[in-house]
């Protein structure tokens, strides 16, 4: 089969003649599975041979959403999540333990920078926030307990294209995984694995389904990390929930991927349902064509807010005055994704009112749709945290986020205008 994505979009995965000859990958809405006999049980919980047992650990239309996912981003394996969220959550719980480290890029998603400094912490795992715009500060943060860096490849909001490469070295020389989050990107426009990332996640809910129907994540492994380092027990001890597993023995370079499976689908529970999984495959279809226009249409806007003297900044790593250009000409050549922040000289409120006046952008909390959003974060997605760490992650009280979709640009450029003239 071809390698390139948009042919592995539309077939990676899916065994025609498998599912009865289906062209469509089928629904398999069942939360379980009939076994042979209780030998061929026994074989399947005991790990000696693959199989459904139960669709919380996997089923057939999972299967091919993983598998595509695993195609598109270059890696050995995938697991599907129950939303993007669960995704990281189950990476994190599945690698570390009570004192451990991560250290962090502080331009990160308000949810994921709570979990990290507020929720992880309660078990005993700290983060070290960095700012991501120079890769030696990850470096210079790491502890003898470090055992992961995160980051996001293009940070929402703060829209910051990080040097993948160079961080990836840091990474190494810590002798942990680098995990990366590439949501904003989409692989149709990044694939971090090419750049030294160990474990790539997506929001599934987001550019990869691109319709607003379905909630998802997933975790795709590249193969490339040793577990067998030296700081990672989890994987080199035996396991007693498996009669004394070691992992990375048994395992080798799909260790890290079967233990989110094994365990952290079994004991954490965040599988997605069948029919998401399904609607995410149909959104799969088109990602390429669509990444391509929700970047056009993104850059326009970016270069029209640029010329309005309402507006006192605009950031969209396209733009030729953006400090981010450079990488993102590197990392992102094919386009920057849909997603444009910009301030407004009037602050707060003027960024409240246009986000209230605007008719074809709809205000909700999400991005990646095919329809346009508009939010302002300081109020909403950032709003439980305090000043300063709204900063960190580039939230600013006048910035205004926009998720710019598939619509006729002169038609989202026209209802801006409109709510500019409101404030």
């Amino acid at each position: 089969m071809s390698t390139q994505l948009s042919t592995q979009a539309l077939h990676a995965g899916h065994d025609v003649i498998k599912s009865q000859g289906t062209q469509a990958v089928p629904i398999y809405q069942t939360t379980s599975y009939v076994f042979n006999d209780s030998d061929h049980a026994a074989s399947l919980f005991s790990l000696a041979e693959p199989g459904y047992i139960y669709t919380r650990l996997n089923n057939p239309t999972n299967d091919v959403l993983e598998q595509r996912l695993a195609a598109l981003e270059g890696g050995v394996a995938a697991v599907a999540t129950a939303s993007g969220t669960s995704a990281i959550a189950t990476s994190l719980m599945v690698i570390l333990r009570t004192g451990d480290h991560i250290v962090a890029s502080n331009s990160l998603y308000g949810g994921t920078y709570n979990l990290l400094s507020n929720t992880l912490p309660r078990f005993g795992i700290t983060t070290t926030f960095v700012d991501p715009d120079d890769p030696t500060e990850f470096t210079k943060a790491v502890k003898s307990n470090t055992r992961a860096f995160f980051a996001e490849s293009l940070g929402n909001p703060k829209l910051d294209v990080l040097d993948l490469k160079a961080i990836s070295e840091s990474a190494k020389k810590a002798k942990v995984p680098f995990i990366v989050d590439n949501t904003v990107a989409s692989p149709a426009l990044l694939n971090p694995i090419e750049h030294g990332a160990n474990i790539v996640i997506h929001s599934l809910t987001k550019y990869l389904t691109g319709n607003g129907t379905s909630m998802g994540g997933v975790i795709i492994d590249a193969g490339t990390f040793n577990w067998g380092n030296g700081n990672f027990p989890e994987f080199t001890e035996p396991n007693p929930s498996y009669h004394g597993l070691n992992y990375h023995e048994a395992l080798g370079n799909i260790a890290f991927i079967a233990k989110v499976r094994v365990e952290g689908l079994r004991d954490l529970g965040s599988a997605p349902s069948p029919f998401n999984s399904f609607q995410t495959i149909q959104g799969i279809e088109t990602l390429a064509i669509r990444m391509q226009k929700h970047s056009e249409n993104a850059i326009k806007i970016a270069a029209w807010l640029s010329t309005r003297d309402e507006v006192a900044w605009v950031n969209y790593p396209g733009l030729k005055t953006s400090k981010y250009n450079e990488l993102a000409q590197k990392y992102l050549p094919k386009g920057q994704s849909g997603i444009v922040t910009f301030g407004l000289k009037k602050g707060f409120e003027a960024g409240k009112k246009v986000a209230d006046n605007t008719k074809l952008f709809s205000i909700l909390a999400n991005i990646g749709d095919t329809k346009s959003l508009v939010i302002h974060p300081a109020s909403t997605t950032h709003q439980q945290l305090d000043e300063d760490a709204q900063k960190t992650t580039g939230v600013t009280a006048d910035l205004i986020r926009l998720s710019v979709g598939l619509e006729d640009v002169n038609d989202l450029i026209a209802d801006l205008e409109s709510a500019f003239s409101q404030i």
